[in-house]
């Protein structure tokens, strides 16, 4: 491995990325170059058919997508929560570099970040009709697009009364509701994006942006998607005992999430196989409506010239290290789903190189034939779309909060904290990062090449940043 590129860009970032073109550029609409399809879901993991990450996963839309194009197996987000991880994707920079860390400030909110070119504006600079609905950005992103339907309600409908009570948060609940699919937010915001695949003319390039909410918390969703996982058959993730017993002290604390219900209180109370069954739920609940999204796209006259880029923004603790929700460094909260499909890629593809999400923004400049962005800390995945096999040093990085951070290469993830301390594991050997190997005098050498690619710049937080799972001064149930 090299030493990342982003030591010498960051330098130079704010004054190279942020010096923003007019986005209300050319009204010339493009008619060879091709379309996106840009779809994103909250807080999905690796648990879909295509990842294989738990076998009761019900996914065949996703995993009809995975046969169109290629499934990036080993991709990671570049913070392990929200706000954060997309602003690094849809700016193209590293949450080192902007100091936008934690669910504020947002993307228009930070001076780092506050007049960059997001992607969807850097389409529309370029003649494309940019379009959005759902949840893209963290925050109201309806100046991000030329045409933004809203959010149709976003994480509701929710009942009267709690489901799952016993804890504190509020967005912390999880059973079999609403009764029918049409009264889900992800419901509409699928209708509403299938018909606007329908109406949008051949002749015009577009870029369209599609934000699902489930599996978010809270977890519902109608009965019948329950019913595929009877509760008495659920398999809960492995663990193990003492998992947290060889980790630094500063990475059990950094993980402990505010709000997340604790795993003691999961367990007494009986709950673990019902969270599980809930979250198995609403990921099959929103891959029917990817698969909504497919059968429009199939039937429009965009069918054969148009990219399909579905991503999550972080993983997802269901138990694993005893912890619930995302915010932390290790696989788990990191790994996401990335499937790329379109015109010339061999389908049915895996890549095992680690990428990150903020190799997007450059991907999808390469792929439409956009005019380069100076700046940008991604790098195009488009030599691997057309060999999955091919060469790549860059490692994967995820930074949570100032100095912590983690570099997941292709065999082993390192994690450093902001007090110096370590973790270190071989997933050709650990899958389930069990074993801290840091410490041990035969694996210095490897730390050593992880530390390489370690940022050298880590912008203090932000003003404004907040760490708890609410921004100030707004109800607590945005994460």
């Amino acid at each position: 491995m090299t030493p990342s590129p982003i030591r010498g860009c960051a330098y130079i970032l704010l004054f190279s990325l942020l010096c923003a073109p007019s986005v209300a550029a050319s009204n010339a609409q493009p008619t060879t170059h091709p379309n996106v399809l840009f779809i994103a879901v909250d807080d999905l993991n690796d648990w879909i058919g295509p990842l294989g990450g738990h076998p009761q996963c019900t996914t065949p839309n996703l995993d009809r997508l995975a046969q169109r194009g290629v499934t990036f197996t080993n991709a990671h987000c570049q913070a392990p929560i929200c706000n954060p991880s997309r602003v690094s994707l849809l700016t193209g920079t590293y949450p080192a570099t902007t100091g936008v860390y934690y669910l504020s400030p947002q993307v228009r909110e930070c001076e780092a970040t506050r007049d960059a070119v997001t992607l969807p504006q850097h389409f529309q600079a370029n003649g494309y009709q940019s379009i959005g609905v759902g949840k893209i950005f963290h925050s109201d992103c309806r100046d991000e697009f030329q045409e933004y339907a809203g959010n149709f309600g976003a994480f509701g409908p929710r009942p009267d009364t709690p489901i799952s009570a016993g804890h504190t948060h509020p967005l912390w609940d999880w059973g079999a509701y609403p009764e029918r699919d049409e009264e889900m937010p992800d419901s509409k915001i699928a209708a509403w994006t299938a018909q606007k695949l329908q109406e949008i003319q051949p002749h015009s390039a577009f870029f369209l942006a599609c934000g699902f909410y489930r599996p978010h918390v809270p977890m519902f969703a109608p009965p019948r998607w329950f019913d595929l996982h009877p509760r008495d058959q659920i398999l809960l993730p492995p663990q193990i005992a003492h998992d947290l017993s060889d980790v630094p002290p500063y990475g059990q604390d950094l993980s402990w999430s505010a709000v997340a219900p604790r795993h003691q209180w999961i367990v007494e109370n009986n709950q673990w196989d019902h969270a599980v069954q809930a979250y198995l739920a609403c990921v099959s609940f929103v891959d029917a409506q990817i698969g909504k999204l497919l059968d429009a796209l199939d039937q429009s006259p965009h069918a054969n010239n148009t990219w399909i880029v579905l991503w999550g923004d972080h993983g997802f603790h269901l138990g694993t290290k005893e912890r619930w929700g995302k915010r932390s460094l290790w696989e788990v909260s990191t790994r996401v789903p990335l499937l790329i499909a379109g015109p010339g890629i061999r389908g049915n593809a895996q890549c095992h190189r680690p990428v990150g999400l903020i190799d997007l923004y450059p991907t999808l400049i390469e792929l439409c034939g956009l005019p380069e962005r100076t700046g940008l800390e991604g790098h195009s995945l488009v030599p691997l779309l057309h060999e999955p096999d091919a060469a790549w040093e860059f490692p994967a990085l995820t930074t949570f909060g100032q100095n912590n951070h983690a570099v997941r290469s292709q065999d082993f993830r390192y994690i450093v904290y902001a007090d110096g301390s370590e973790e270190l594991y071989d997933h050709r050997n650990d899958p389930n990062e069990w074993t801290n190997l840091a410490g041990r005098p035969e694996f210095e050498q490897t730390i050593q090449i992880h530390r390489r690619w370690l940022p050298q710049i880590n912008h203090p937080m932000a003003p404004g940043s907040a760490h708890a799972d609410a921004r100030p001064g707004s109800a607590p149930d945005i994460d």
